[in-house]
């Protein structure tokens, strides 16, 4: 089993900036690539950011100057450092982690998704 437990969200005003966190924990033998994506209301959800494992980090067009993706690999989380955030940054913000765990029958690769955080931006 993997699980992934996102934290930071908030309430902030246009402007403010907030840093979330995403923990992987489990039965984890390696951990590629990890992302944040992010889903509001009537929207489908997209890819924020994404970060592999050697570090290369890609951002959506929107977050471009404002977001920075980073990951501790000794910790086994990722981070989003969200600046300038703005109402239409109003979302859930999901982490997701391509992973391969130890299963019973031995070594599964899969993609894996947290619980979400809610993110609120005033205007």
């Amino acid at each position: 089993q993997v699980q992934l437990v996102e934290s930071g969200g908030g309430l902030v005003q246009a402007g403010g900036s907030l840093r979330l966190s995403c923990v992987v924990s489990g039965s984890i033998f390696s951990i590629n690539a990890m992302g944040w994506y992010r889903q509001a209301p009537g929207k489908q959800r997209e890819l924020v950011a994404a970060i592999r494992s050697g570090g290369s980090a890609n951002y959506a067009d929107s977050v471009k100057g404002r977001f920075t993706i980073s990951r501790d690999n000794a910790k086994n989380t990722v981070y989003l450092q969200m600046n300038s955030l703005k109402p239409e940054d109003t979302a859930v913000y999901y982490c997701k982690c391509a992973a391969t765990a130890r299963q019973t029958m031995g070594l599964m690769t899969g993609d894996y998704w947290g619980q979400g955080t809610q993110v609120t931006v005033s205007s």
